[in-house]
């Protein structure tokens, strides 16, 4: 009997674990295949993903942090970067003694940061459940797996990430009825993360004071507190790293807001995030969101804040996915309410075809992220072809290394690098014709011919897709992005073998 009862109390606490976890071991398994295959980064996540590996590495030896040599157009802060570095430190310490390469540290920093916005997700999953029920909980957590970009960036050390997870928490606190923890939560995630997340808190605070879940003295006193607490903890700390005294969020501002110097990047039209990245990054929920709104009147006083929300930060003509991903929680619950409502009345004839319909649209969302993530996986060459390199040369002969801007904000980090006898540079401004006269071994550059240096290999890159009327009915092109280049001088590459760049 004894041996009976123990595989059932195993089985047992399995159920228990996996009805407690299972949503988020889903989600998160996800997140961490995408940080798995696609672990380089961009240039929008440069500075955080450089910060981490100065913590780590250079800890209180300032002097050595690559943000006091390449400062960036605006100053970030580092509040972000060091509590993920901190709670990531044991592990990277543990890859540093076994000498392990680190481009594993900056996995291991990327998904410890999954980790924290997953906790923030499942925070937010469990009010919903509490509020709308399993079934909803359900087809919240499906929508969001079949979707590419939120996931997607769970992992990625970007501001709007950080400030992410604040927003799910106060997205969790506002559907519990806490007012006050809603307002701290947005208020630091402006105050220290993005401060275009006002954007956010001002429609949602409003709707708490007409609501009258807080009064407006409360509102007030509230806001005012937090703010100059989260104010001093980051002049504070980054007033010691940037070595000078600032607020990083009100400089972003001062240069996004009031000198509009955003729009330098880029620019897009007023209805972009309606017509285009919303309906990327929601994909079949994006029609299921306005048809829940039509469907259940409960969620109106949430979506309509998030919806303006969206419809004031159209107005800065400088538009990314990224600076509305906090809506993307919302709009999906929105939606899981129409599928929850489809599912609930699948029975009845009429409503079976609908079940049907949108059952064939999540297989659909689902090959869209697939071939998003494809071309996602294509999309950092530069850190493709550092890595080329290093596995190619691996004698002891010390070898410098040129990297290029382009190349540089195409994948490359410090946590890209190699230990000796690997030396790198990222000196800018060098012209062209200026190479041959320089001491480099090897140069990661844009340029096919450069004098003085033969062309090793060169990496390809994401460079658009196009439909067909023939399988396959989606084609993704790919075009040489990064070149390799050796210096003619050393006679041991030209005495290799390398694949050549035509």
């Amino acid at each position: 009997m004894a041996s009976e009862a123990k595989p059932r109390a195993v089985n047992w606490r399995l159920t228990e674990f996996l009805r407690t976890y299972g949503w988020d071991l889903l989600l998160g398994s996800i997140g961490a295949f995408y940080a798995i295959v696609v672990p380089y980064t961009k240039v929008e996540e440069s500075f955080n993903v450089q910060a981490m590996h100065d913590i780590l590495y250079h800890r209180n030896n300032i002097a050595k942090y690559d943000h006091l040599e390449f400062p960036g157009v605006v100053p970030r802060t580092f509040i972000g970067a060091f509590v993920v570095s901190a709670l990531a430190s044991p592990l990277v310490s543990l890859m540093q003694f076994l000498h392990a390469p680190k481009i594993y540290s900056l996995l291991t920093v990327r998904l410890m940061l999954g980790c924290i916005v997953l906790a923030s997700l499942r925070h937010f999953r469990l009010q919903v459940k509490k509020k709308f029920g399993n079934v909803v909980e359900a087809y919240f957590v499906i929508l969001t797996a079949i979707q590419f970009h939120l996931l997607f960036y769970l992992t990625r050390p970007l501001p709007n990430i950080f400030a992410f997870a604040l927003v799910n928490f106060a997205y969790a606190c506002w559907l519990k009825g806490n007012a006050t923890a809603t307002l701290r939560c947005l208020i630091i995630a402006t105050v220290v993360f993005r401060c275009d997340t006002v954007l956010l808190l001002a429609p949602i605070g409003l709707e708490l004071l007409l609501s009258k879940c807080i009064s407006l003295w409360e509102a007030i006193k509230c806001g005012l507190i937090t703010t100059l607490l989260s104010v001093g903890c980051t002049v504070f700390l980054d007033s010691i790293l940037w070595q000078r005294t600032l607020w990083p969020e009100f400089e972003v501002f001062w240069f996004n807001s009031v000198q509009n110097r955003s729009s330098e990047w880029g620019t897009h039209p007023f209805h972009w995030y309606f017509t285009s990245a919303l309906p990327r990054a929601l994909l079949i929920a994006y029609p299921l969101c306005i048809i829940g709104v039509l469907l259940d009147r409960r969620i109106r006083q949430y979506i309509i804040p998030v919806f303006l929300f969206v419809l004031l930060y159209s107005k800065l003509p400088h538009k990314e996915l990224r600076f509305i991903i906090g809506s993307v929680p919302i709009f999906n619950l929105s939606a899981s309410l129409a599928a929850s409502r489809v599912y609930n009345n699948r029975k009845k004839h009429i409503w079976m075809l609908f079940y049907v319909i949108m059952l064939g649209s999540f297989l659909v969302s689902l090959g869209c992220s697939a071939l998003t993530m494809i071309a996602s996986y294509n999309n950092y060459p530069g850190g493709y072809a550092l890595k080329e390199l290093h596995q190619a040369d691996n004698s002891t002969k010390e070898k410098l290394v040129h990297i290029d801007a382009f190349t540089a904000i195409n994948g490359v980090s410090r946590f890209c690098e190699n230990e000796y006898p690997w030396r790198y540079s990222k000196e800018e401004g060098i012209v062209k014709e200026e190479y041959q006269s320089r001491n480099f071994t090897y140069l990661l550059n844009e340029h096919s011919v450069i004098d003085g240096y033969q062309c090793l290999f060169a990496v390809s890159g994401f460079s658009g897709i196009r439909l067909k009327l023939k399988f396959p009915l989606v084609f993704l092109f790919k075009e040489p992005k990064v070149y390799v280049h050796g210096n003619i001088k050393d006679r041991d590459i030209l005495l290799s073998k390398w694949p050549g760049c035509n």
